[in-house]
């Protein structure tokens, strides 16, 4: 295996922006953001949209999504067609 090409695969700190809550791991991902952790070392902080804390599957709750601008859009584009 050839040395200096992977990127570098380290501790960091997940949070889902709709909940708060976040979770330590390691990736390869990098954020200029940092977060304290529970056990007092500093970490690279990536904020997601959905994690296992707000996913409708993980949670048993539904999400509402905005169906009616879609259809709109839709019928903008192609019209109305019989």
């Amino acid at each position: 295996m050839r040395t200096d090409i992977h990127p570098t695969y380290e501790p960091v700190v997940y949070q889902d922006r709709s909940t708060g809550d976040a979770f330590l791991t390691r990736s390869t991902a990098t954020s200029s953001e940092t977060i304290e952790w529970s056990d007092g070392r500093t970490y690279p902080l990536l904020k997601v949209d959905m994690t296992s804390y707000s996913h409708p599957y993980w949670t048993g709750g539904t999400r509402v999504l905005d169906a009616a601008g879609q259809v709109e859009k839709f019928n903008r584009r192609y019209g109305k067609r019989r």
